[in-house]
This record gives C-alpha cells, structure tokens and sequence, in this order.
C-alpha cells in the first residue's frame, strides 16, 4: 500500500513567520501614527491660512470684516467651511474680532483641545 505523502507547514514555520511578520510591524505601525498626525497637523495650517486669506480679502472688497465665517460663504469668498482635522468638526473654530472694537471675524483659530507636535497648543495657531 502506498501511502499519499502530505505536505504542510510545521508548527515552528508557522511560529518563524508570524515573528518576523510582528517585528515587522512594530516598526511600521509608530511611523504610520506619526505620519497621521502630522499630516492632520499641515491640513490645519493650511485651513487656517485658506480662512485668513479669505477674510483679508473680504476686508479688501467690502471694506469691513466678515460678520461671521458663513458670511464667507455665502458671499462665495469660501466654499465651505473647512473641516478642523484634528477635532473634526466645523463649528469648533474660534473667532476673534478687531482689536478696535469694529464687529466681525479678524481672526479665526482652531478650537481643538491639545498640544502639537512642536508642543504649542492648537488654539494657539
């Protein structure tokens, strides 16, 4: 009687490759996190600055501040209000109004709660 011969994986192969396979991804796993919250960190400056910009030019056409950050929008100076990244949402910016007491949006800052990678805090930016 001939006996049909089976072929597998041992125990110990498959023990090798799911090591090598964790080893792996301990190194991979912290860098693709970091890249994460980096990349969050840039849309927020760049948000911010589409929203500066607007709200100068703004000033430069109609001669006064925006009365609110819809107003940007509806006077099609934005799109729409841009998505905070880090706290996903679009109603947590924090305005600012003119130092001169003039009503409207001078500034605009994000509202997240945290720091950033270079350790200032979101509300700062």
């Amino acid at each position: 009687m001939l006996r049909k011969l089976r072929r597998a994986f041992t125990l110990i192969e498959l023990l090798v490759v799911l090591a090598i396979i964790a080893t792996l991804l301990t190194i991979v796993v912290p860098r693709y996190f970091g890249q994460a919250d980096k990349a969050k960190e840039t849309v927020l400056h760049e948000n911010l600055a589409a929203m500066r910009d607007s709200i100068d030019h703004f000033r430069a056409d109609q001669g006064r501040y925006p009365q609110s950050l819809d107003e940007l929008v509806q006077k099609h100076y934005l799109r729409e209000i841009p998505l905070d990244p880090v706290s996903m949402s679009r109603s947590t910016w924090a305005v600012e109004q003119p130092a001169d007491g003039t009503p409207g949006v001078y500034n605009v800052r994000s509202g997240a709660k945290g720091k950033g990678k270079d350790g200032t805090d979101y509300s700062a930016w």
